[in-house]
């Protein structure tokens, strides 16, 4: 796949400065956690550092020998979309420079030569971006607060049931089974809810007519269910995809699966879900959603099924 975004810095601790910044341009939507499981504290040897990142809060009780080996300055804070303000760690000699310029290459960044990136920089150095090869990254938005909603209503309900529950104690009556079964299906019934949803918004971010490769939106609904199945580790899905009637059968049941696979390698090589809990299949065009119109567009999807 060819590279997406170029790094041009005038110093290496800058240039590593730049490499993070690309990966929050790429995803926008990163959280800290995302950045320390992006950029592992391996990447460095030594020090009593815990991340490469820390907030300024953090930053302020570091003794004063230690302030100075983090990008602190105004504008080198790193800001993500949730509000939260971090800071890089400033000290990167070559052999750990070259383990995160090696890194980077699996979010499809690389970097240019220091002489290259010379001309144009403040006396302190800096750095600048290159998108490459059409690459246009994507604009960050707010996610979809809808999952909270059924969050907040299932404790509601939750709470309710608790409320009953005592109630019934004090009037010295056993507590009913039937409330603790309710209780469970509203834990199952919001994250199936959930993996819904994703779904819908995983149709809607498109392959590309013919091709099995994954674009950047359908990339950060993967992460959302990467999300959802980490807060449920007994959740193990089947990822059916499914073409239109359109073109040859067998091109159309090759590209189902090609398709199906993608999202699973995807979730396994770059989200870290164990490969047991996922599986892949093709249907092709076989069980059309929209018999009636076998070339519409409802008919090219993939499905989340939850395997019992």
């Amino acid at each position: 796949m060819p590279n997406k975004v170029r790094v041009y810095g005038k110093a290496q601790n800058r240039t590593v400065l730049g490499i993070v910044n690309a990966y929050l341009v790429m995803y926008p939507h990163a959280t800290k956690a995302d950045l320390e499981k992006a950029f592992p504290l391996e990447l460095q040897d030594g020090g009593s550092w815990n991340s490469l990142f820390c907030t300024p809060a953090e930053w302020k009780k570091k003794n004063e020998s230690n302030q100075g080996l983090w990008f602190a300055e105004k504008d080198e804070i790193l800001h993500l979309q949730d509000g939260t303000e971090l800071i890089l760690l400033k000290l990167w000699p070559k052999e750990n420079f070259d383990k995160i310029v090696s890194h980077a290459k699996m979010y499809d960044i690389e970097i240019a030569k220091f002489e290259a990136a010379d001309k144009g920089f403040g006396a302190k150095g800096g750095y600048r971006l290159e998108y490459l090869n059409g690459y246009v990254p994507p604009k960050p938005g707010k996610k979809s607060n809808k999952w909270l909603w059924i969050l907040l209503a299932a404790l509601l309900i939750i709470a309710i049931l608790i409320i009953l529950l005592l109630m019934r104690g004090c009037n010295k009556q056993e507590p009913q089974i039937v409330e603790v079964e309710k209780v469970v299906v509203v834990h199952d019934t919001l994250y199936i809810q959930e993996i819904e949803e994703i779904e819908k918004n995983f149709n809607a971010a498109e392959f590309v007519q013919g091709k099995a490769d994954l674009s950047e939106s359908a990339k950060f609904v993967l992460h959302d269910l990467a999300k959802v199945m980490q807060k449920n580790p007994e959740v193990r899905l089947l990822l059916e995809g499914h073409t239109s009637a359109e073109g040859d059968a067998a091109f159309n049941q090759k590209l189902s699966e090609a398709r199906a696979q993608a999202a699973v390698a995807f979730l396994i090589e770059h989200e870290g879900i164990d490969a047991s809990r996922l599986e892949a299949v093709g249907k092709g065009s076989s069980e059309l959603k929209n018999p009636e119109n076998p070339m519409a567009p409802e008919n090219r999807r993939t499905e989340f099924i939850v395997l019992e």
